[in-house]
């Protein structure tokens, strides 16, 4: 069992996945160092961590005008050889799916267009799910895969630790609670239902193996810790709705516990943007929240209905083109509020804290990141919930 656990944390199967689905580095010089530190965690100064990558340009190689290149902070940056444009294509859009800017889109469209219910359980599901997966992954401080003999398409997260992997864990999160939350109230196929959770939650998985950015053993252990927190949170679903959107106390848990959570996050010996991506889940889930009860509090009108059950010959020319005017009406407003509140907080602390708005070392310290991130998508998942639904209203969509 230790050889297999051994086998499956290593770079080697990384390195065998991508090439058996046709992703090649350019050459061994054109990776960086595979050496680890002395503690066994990734070399800072390689692809693993924030540093530079030694590269010679494709021309200089020899190599031709397909040879791709990934960048990333500081000039980083790393050759690759395409030989599959089909699974290149396929598993970039993959990994696009799990990126929180789709969770963020998908769940407001479910809360617009679907149902409210349905929504609530999605996001009470991810925040738990992303916080727990974001803090385990700095308390093992567990190595991403080492480039070479890994190519690695990705560099914003390779300052972050990889176990587990929290794209795994949120697709496996999301596809299944939506599954098990809609399988009984709208008329579709069990089958059908099951086998798109399972290819959509697989593609991401798969994704994160062919960037490079995990072990085959980070995304086990995602989409495991994932399905053991579903099993965990079903039996408590509809109480912990219920208290959600009737406790007089939840406007106040919502908003103190995730900040609590958010300025005791473990803290590391470099910068990492877990914690500000955590933050920015937890305000978001905690502005839902908020939003969730007071609707509840002022009943307000809600969006399912027979016209929008999730049965194909109900998917009309006119019910379609309603749906995404919602979408699109309610992302503007959100990528508004988004804005304005970014502006405002940052431009409040950056008086107070006497720094620059575009210093970013200054807006990573946790007296600056924290309420900046927590504030900004708090207002957003507040406008998500509470203010797109009256301008819905109010132009007539609903």
């Amino acid at each position: 069992m230790s050889r297999l656990l051994g086998t499956l944390c290593g770079s080697q199967p990384v390195a065998r996945f991508q090439r058996s689905c046709g992703l090649f580095p350019a050459s061994e010089e054109g990776g960086c160092s595979s050496e680890p530190s002395a503690e066994g965690a990734r070399d800072r100064g390689a692809c693993n961590g924030a540093g530079a990558l030694r590269s010679l340009s494709a021309t200089d190689r020899g190599f031709p005008n397909w040879v791709r290149s990934g960048r990333g902070p500081k000039g980083c940056t790393q050759k690759y050889i395409v030989k599959n444009y089909f699974y290149y294509y396929l598993f970039k859009f993959s990994a696009a799916l799990g990126e929180e800017i789709f969770y963020i889109t998908f769940l407001p469209f479910t809360y617009w267009n679907i149902d409210h219910s349905v929504s609530r359980r999605m996001i009470i599901v991810w925040s738990i799910v992303m916080y727990i997966g974001q803090v385990s992954k700095d308390l093992l401080k567990w190595p991403r895969p080492l480039s070479p003999p890994v190519v690695k398409l990705e560099m914003r997260t390779v300052a972050e630790y990889g176990m587990p992997s929290t794209h795994a864990m949120a697709a496996t999160a999301i596809s299944f609670s939506f599954f098990i939350a809609t399988m009984n109230q709208y008329k579709y196929p069990f089958e059908l239902g099951l086998a798109a959770a399972f290819v959509f939650s697989t593609l991401v998985c798969l994704s994160r193996l062919y960037t490079g950015m995990h072990t085959v053993l980070d995304v086990i252990g995602g989409a495991l810790i994932s399905a053991v927190l579903l099993v965990l949170l079903y039996p408590a679903w509809d109480t912990i709705d219920h208290l959600l959107l009737t406790s007089p106390f939840c406007p106040l848990v919502s908003i103190t516990l995730p900040l609590v959570l958010c300025y005791n996050y473990p803290k590391l010996d470099f910068y990492s943007p877990t914690r500000g991506d955590t933050t920015t889940i937890l305000g978001a889930g905690a502005g839902a929240t908020v939003g969730f009860w007071l609707n509840n509090q002022f009943a307000a009108a809600a969006y399912a209905g027979d016209g929008f059950q999730l049965r194909l010959p109900l998917l009309t020319s006119r019910v379609v083109a309603v749906m995404l005017a919602r979408f699109f009406v309610g992302i503007l407003f959100v990528l508004l509020t988004r804005w304005l509140m970014k502006s405002l907080v940052l431009g409040v602390l950056g008086y107070h804290y006497k720094f620059p708005v575009a210093d970013l070392e200054a807006r990573r310290r946790p007296e600056v990141e924290v309420p900046y991130k927590f504030i900004t998508y708090s207002s957003v998942g507040f406008s998500a919930t509470v203010i797109v639904p009256l301008l819905h209203q109010l132009l007539g969509l609903l």
